[in-house]
C-alpha cells in the first residue's frame, strides 16, 4: 500500500448517546448527532443538550471527531431561533456543523467560526465549481449529492485543493428523491421532509387510480414483482474500498441516525476492519471480502447496491415485493458493567461472569447468543442465569428496557454487544 495516500476518515451516525458510545467502540473515526431542532431526523430520539455534551466528551476522550447536523431548509421561523441554537455550541465544542442551508451557513459561521462547517448533501453538490463556491464562503468539506458516480467524483477530487475534503455516503438507506430533497411527504402526510419530519412514503404500497372512475383501483405490476415502485434497495460499498480511495473521497459516511446500536456497531466495525485490511495489505482486504459480506448482512436492510457509482440504477435497484427489511440478528443489549460479583436479594453475594444491560428483546436463561466483540469475534456464549436489579433471579427477559445482571459462560468487556440469531 502506497503510504502517501491518505485513510479515509470512517464517520457512523449516532441517534443517542448510547449509540454514540457504541460507534466510538466498534471503530468510528468520527460520529455526526444531531440536536433536538435543525436536524433531518426529527423522529429520531436525538440528543439533548445534557447528552451532547456528554456524547462530545466521551467521543473526544477517545480521539474521535463529533459532527453536529444543522441541515434543514430553514424558514423564517427557524432564522429567527437559530443564533441561540448555535451559542449553545461556544461551550459543547463539536468539531464541525453539516449544513445546507445559506442563511444558516452565515450565522453558525459567525457565532461558531472556530467549528468547521460541512456542506451537506441535500445541497445538491454535483460539480466542483460548486465545491470552490462554498470553499470560498469557508466550508472546510462538501458532501458529494448521492447521484455522482465515482467517476464524476474523482473529477471534482482534481479541481479542487487538496485540503478540501470530499464526503461521501458509503452505505445506508437511499432516498428516492434527489440528493434527499423531497416533495412528497409534505404533500401526502403534511409533514415536511426537508424539515427532518419524513413519513417515508417511498415505502409504501401504491396503486392506479382512473380519473373518472374513483374508488377503482388497479395494482400497479413490474413483471409481476410487486407495487412498491419507489422502494429503493440499499447502498453497500464493502466490495469497493479500492475505488472509493481511488476517486479521492476523504470520509466514507454511513446513513442510519435513525438505527440502532446493533445496525450502527455491525457495520462500523465491519468497515473498521474492511479500511484497516485495505491499508495494511489490499490482498488482506480481498481475502477477508466473504467475512466483510457476511457480517454486514447481519444487520438490518432491503438487499443491496451500488447506488449511482458505477452507472445510472436501473430496475434492479429497486425492491418491488416487500417494504420490509432483512433482519437477521436480534439485538439484546450492551454490556454497560461487566462486574465479577452480584449482590442477590437475600443478601448473598454471587460470583461469575456478568454483563450488567439494559434489555431490548426477549430471550431466557439456556439460551444461546452471541458477544459481538471490537476486534471482529463474536463469541458465541450460554445464558446461565438472571438477575434483576434488586437481585431477584429471574427465567426470561420479557420486558423491554429492563435493566439486568446476565450471567455468561463467556466473558464480556464493556461495551461489547449482545446478540441472537432471528
Amino acid at each position: 500500500m502506497d503510504k502517501k495516500i491518505k485513510k479515509p476518515e470512517l464517520l457512523v451516525p449516532a441517534g443517542s448517546l448510547e449509540v454514540l458510545k457504541e460507534a466510538v467502540y466498534f471503530g468510528a473515526d468520527a460520529v455526526y448527532i444531531g440536536g433536538e431542532a435543525f436536524g433531518l431526523r426529527a423522529k429520531a430520539k436525538n440528543f439533548s443538550t445534557e447528552d451532547m455534551k456528554l456524547g462530545i466528551e466521551f467521543a473526544h476522550e477517545h480521539g474521535v471527531r463529533v459532527h453536529v447536523t444543522a441541515n434543514i431548509l430553514a424558514h423564517n421561523d427557524d432564522i429567527r431561533e437559530a443564533e441561540g441554537f448555535f451559542s449553545e455550541f461556544k461551550e459543547l465544542k463539536p468539531d464541525a456543523f453539516i449544513i445546507s442551508d445559506p442563511g444558516l451557513f452565515a450565522i453558525a459561521k459567525r457565532i461558531c467560526p472556530e467549528v468547521d462547517i460541512h456542506v451537506s448533501t441535500q445541497a445538491n453538490n454535483t460539480n466542483y465549481a460548486t465545491f470552490l463556491f462554498w470553499r470560498e464562503l469557508g466550508a472546510k468539506r462538501v458532501v458529494t449529492a448521492r447521484e455522482l458516480s465515482l467517476k464524476e467524483i474523482k473529477e471534482i477530487r482534481q479541481n479542487v485543493p487538496d485540503d478540501m475534503e470530499i464526503e461521501s455516503f458509503i452505505h445506508g438507506a437511499m432516498c428516492i428523491s434527489y440528493s434527499g430533497r423531497c416533495l412528497l411527504s409534505s404533500f401526502l402526510a403534511g409533514r415536511d421532509a426537508n424539515r427532518g419530519e419524513c413519513t417515508h412514503p417511498c415505502r409504501w404500497k401504491y396503486s392506479v387510480m382512473e380519473e373518472e372512475r374513483p374508488g377503482e383501483y388497479f395494482p400497479v405490476f413490474e413483471n409481476e414483482r410487486g407495487t412498491y415502485i419507489f422502494n429503493s434497495k440499499d447502498l453497500c460499498m464493502i466490495e469497493h474500498i479500492s475505488e472509493l480511495i481511488d476517486a479521492g473521497i476523504d470520509s466514507f459516511k454511513i446513513e442510519g441516525r435513525m438505527k440502532t446500536a446493533l445496525y450502527v456497531a455491525d457495520v462500523a466495525r465491519t468497515y473498521r476492519k474492511a479500511i484497516d485490511d485495505f491499508f495494511e495489505d489490499p490482498e488482506l482486504y480481498k481475502k477477508n471480502m466473504d467475512w466483510y459480506r457476511e457480517e454486514i448482512s447481519k444487520c438490518t436492510y432491503r438487499r443491496f447496491t451500488t447506488g449511482f457509482y458505477f452507472g445510472k440504477p436501473n430496475e434492479e435497484t429497486q425492491v418491488y415485493d416487500t417494504n420490509t427489511y432483512v433482519n437477521e440478528y436480534i439485538y439484546l443489549g450492551i454490556a454497560e458493567e461487566v462486574p465479577e460479583s452480584i449482590n442477590l436479594s437475600d443478601g448473598s453475594i454471587k460470583k461469575g461472569k456478568y454483563a450488567k444491560i439494559t434489555q431490548r428483546n426477549k430471550f431466557c436463561v439456556g439460551d444461546t447468543i452471541e458477544i459481538m466483540k471490537k476486534d471482529g469475534r463474536n463469541v458465541k456464549t450460554k445464558v446461565l442465569s438472571m438477575t434483576t436489579e434488586d437481585g431477584n433471579e429471574v427465567s426470561s427477559a420479557p420486558h423491554p428496557q429492563q435493566v439486568l445482571y446476565v450471567e455468561l459462560d463467556e466473558k464480556a468487556e464493556k461495551y461489547d454487544l449482545l446478540r441472537v440469531k432471528g
